[in-house]
C-alpha cells in the first residue's frame, strides 16, 4: 500500500510564533514563576515565620514581571491585532497566580500569537484565471 503524503498542520496552534508572540510567551512564565515563588514566600514568612527572605526577593521579581508582562500584552494587543475581549483577559491573567500560563496557552492555540494576516495578503489564490474572451482591435478610419 503506497504511502500518501503527509498533509502540513495548518492548525493555529502549529502557525510559527511572531517575535512578539515569542516574548509574550516567555514574559507569561517567567510572571507565573515569579508569582509562585512569592506564594512559598508569604507561606514561608506568614505561616512558618521562619524567614523573609523569599518576600523580599521573589517581591521585587514579581513586581518587576507583572510590569513586564502588563507592557509586552500592551505591545502584543497592537502589533498582533487582538481585540479589546482578548486584550482584556490577557491583562486580567496577570491578577490570580500562575494564570498567565493558561492565557498564553489559549492565546497559542488560538493562533493569536502569530504574525496577523494583512488585508492585502489574499488567504487563497485563485486556481484558475477568469474566462475573459479577447477583444479583437478595432481600427479607426
Amino acid at each position: 500500500m503506497p504511502a500518501t503524503p503527509a498533509m502540513p498542520d495548518t492548525s493555529p496552534a502549529r502557525q510559527p510564533l511572531s517575535v512578539v508572540g515569542r516574548v509574550f510567551a516567555v514574559v507569561a512564565v517567567v510572571e507565573a514563576f515569579t508569582w509562585a515563588g512569592l506564594l512559598v514566600g508569604m507561606f514561608l514568612k506568614y505561616v512558618t515565620e521562619s524567614t523573609e527572605a523569599g518576600v523580599w526577593l521573589f517581591g521585587r521579581l514579581h513586581g518587576a514581571a507583572f510590569v513586564a508582562y502588563v507592557v509586552i500584552t500592551l505591545v502584543a494587543a497592537v502589533r498582533l491585532r487582538w481585540g479589546w475581549f482578548r486584550t482584556l483577559v490577557a491583562l486580567a491573567a496577570a491578577v490570580p497566580p500562575l494564570t498567565t500560563l493558561l492565557a498564553e496557552r489559549w492565546l497559542r492555540r488560538t493562533g493569536h500569537l502569530g504574525t496577523p494576516v494583512t488585508a492585502s495578503e489574499p488567504d487563497v489564490e485563485p486556481d484558475v484565471e477568469p474566462d475573459v474572451e479577447p477583444r479583437e482591435p478595432t481600427t479607426v478610419s
